[in-house]
Order: structure tokens, then sequence, then C-alpha cells
């Protein structure tokens, strides 16, 4: 299979008076994994569907390779898709529904026959070509959706939430086979979801949708660690966002009325707003200095990790801390904590 390249440059598309995107632009290396991201009517399904060629933008350039994809129809984009209903054929066997393009192309039998192999082996179907749809799991149905769009080896493979209607189980299963699959054919794959795991967990790079604007594209720690507004900071995992004021040798959350060593990374602006994860907020015993008191309000045990709420003494902010389920093996509803917050992890977003 051929990767290709995909250049999305200054698209906009607008439903009546909706403005689904607003001059979205992201290059999509040959061979690479990258999820859009976001909530739901984002724009991220639009722009997918205006790659496959099922929606027009009202301005902008799609390239494929550096060729326009945009005069060409949908069946004659070297294109593969994958729904989220993934529209399989009911009627026709797992065979069937997998060499459905290669008949329509009208591929002789034994090329038909011989990909058919090929792909149900990498999917691990090998031993289900003369199965019904119905006679399938969730899992084994995605993959048959995947090999029918994989077989006619695309230069593009777009994924539309495919594993939504999935348990939480099985759709972390699939993620892995899913990357597994991506690497060993070296297909380009763009995915849309909604579900930060998934995306952080699965993409080369995540581009974060908002009101029809792509926020950020980056690697999954960048995203996570460095994000670039408010808004990617808050929809990519839990956060704690405090106004700051540096000083020499610490910062200060008036919030809270606490001052904290630390905050080195951080900007040389004296006003500055932070995400702070959850993890990097820090359980202090009766001997370390400093820190803020609060109380604990609601406690979710996670296996290794104690996620936990605790509301400040000054300033009743409710603050979201993550910590090893060894050091907070008494953590409790109504218990006293006091908290120190790692600063040099924090990440500066704009104040505007």
């Amino acid at each position: 299979m051929m990767a290709g390249e995909l250049e999305i440059a200054n698209v906009s598309k607008a439903f009546g008076p909706v403005q689904a995107l607003r001059g979205a632009s992201l290059n999509v290396g040959s061979g690479e994994f990258v999820s859009f991201l976001g909530p739901s009517g984002c724009g991220k399904t639009t722009l997918l569907r205006i790659i496959a060629g099922f929606e027009t933008p009202d301005a902008g350039t799609v390239q494929l390779d550096r060729q326009s994809l945009l005069a060409l129809a949908p069946y004659r984009r070297p294109i593969g898709m994958v729904f989220q209903s993934l529209a399989l054929f009911p009627h026709l066997t797992v065979a069937g529904n997998v060499g459905f393009g290669l008949s329509v192309r009208r591929e002789n039998a034994a090329e038909i026959g011989r990909k058919l192999s090929d792909i149900l082996a990498l999917v691990g179907l090998e031993d289900y070509e003369k199965r019904r749809i119905h006679q399938l799991s969730g899992g084994q149905r995605q993959r048959v959706a995947l090999a029918r769009a994989l077989i006619t080896s695309p230069s593009v493979l777009l994924l539309d939430e495919p594993l939504s209607a999935l348990d939480l189980k099985l759709r972390r299963q699939l993620q892995g086979e899913l990357k597994r699959l991506q690497h060993r054919t070296g297909t380009t794959f763009v995915f849309v979801t909604h579900d930060q795991e998934e995306a952080m967990a699965m993409s080369d790079r995540v581009a974060v949708f908002r009101d029809g604007l792509i926020e950020q594209v980056g690697p999954p720690q960048e995203i996570y660690r460095r994000p670039a507004t408010r808004f990617v900071a808050e929809f990519v995992g839990e956060t704690n966002i405090f106004a700051a004021v540096r000083e020499s040798g610490a910062v200060y959350l008036p919030d809270i009325r606490a001052r904290f060593p630390g905050g080195r990374s951080l900007p040389d602006a004296q006003q500055l707003l932070l995400s702070v994860r959850p993890e990097n907020i820090n359980l202090l015993s009766s001997n370390d200095q400093g820190g803020v008191e609060a109380r604990v309000q609601e406690v979710d045990f996670g296996g290794m990790t104690v996620r936990f709420s605790a509301q400040t003494m000054i300033g009743e902010r409710v603050l979201r801390v993550a910590v090893a389920s060894e050091k907070a093996n008494d953590i409790a509803p109504g218990m006293p904590v006091r908290l120190g917050i790692d600063l040099d992890t924090a990440a500066a977003l704009p104040t505007s």
C-alpha cells in the first residue's frame, strides 16, 4: 500500500447559518496516524466528509500527494472509510463484504481470492470467510469493516468514531489492534473521536477542534503537557486553572492566597494563567513546609491512582488531585489535607 500525504488548507464550510469549519488547515504526513479530537459539533466529522468527497467546501483546498481531490467523485478518490455505523451488508458473508470493493472494480476472481486471504489473515479473520454478519461479535464486525476498507489499498484511511459503540474493554483491545494494523500496512490514518483517552493512546499527532477551528495540533504528550489554549487544557484530560503572579523564586496564586516555589520554565510576564494537572498536585505530610489547607470532597479509586476533589479553606477553590494509591490509603470525604503544587510542570496559557 502506498501511504498518502494529505494537505488541507483554509477549508471553510457552512450549513445555512451554521459555520461548521472556519479556515481549517492541517498537513497529515505519509504513514501518519492523526486523530481529529473535539466535542460534538466542532467540525471534525465535516472535515472528514470533505476529505472523503461527501461534502464540498465553500473555500479552501484538499490535496493528496499534491494533487487536488476536490474535482474527484468520492469513488475515484484513493481513500478508504470506516463509518461509525460500519455499514456492512447483512445479506453477504464476511468474504462478500470484504471483497465488495474489488468486485465493483471487476478484478478477476483469482486476484480477489488472493487479496481476501491476505487481508483476512491481517485482521485475524482467516477462518470466518463464510460467516454472515449477524454471526459475528462486535469486535469481529469492526475487523470486517477495516478489512473491507483496506483491501482496495487506499492511500488514506478515514475512520469516523468506529469504536464508539463498543464496551470499554473491547474498545481498548481494538485500539491496540488498530494501531498495530496501521503500523503493519503503513497506511495514512485519519481518525475522528470525541474520546480524549482514545486519541491520546493511538495517535502520532492530535488535532484539537473547537467551533470549526483547529486550536492545536501536536503529539499527544505536547497537547497534554503544553496546551496552547485554555480550551485545549480543559478538554484534554482534567486540569486546574489558576491566575498567578510571578515573584522572585516563587509563584503566588491569589485565589487561594498561597505561594509556591518553582515556575522556572514559565514566561517572564508577571501576570500568568496556569494549567496544573491533577497529578502535579501532591499530598504534603505534617513535616512539609508551606502548601494550602483543603478538605476532601469526593474520592475515586482507580487502581494504581486515587483521584479526589478537595476544597481549599481560603478561596473555596475545588481542586482536582491525583496521587498514587499507596500514598492515599486513608483518603476519605471530609478529611482535612494539605496540598503542594508543582509549578515546574505547570503550563502557561494565553491570558486573553
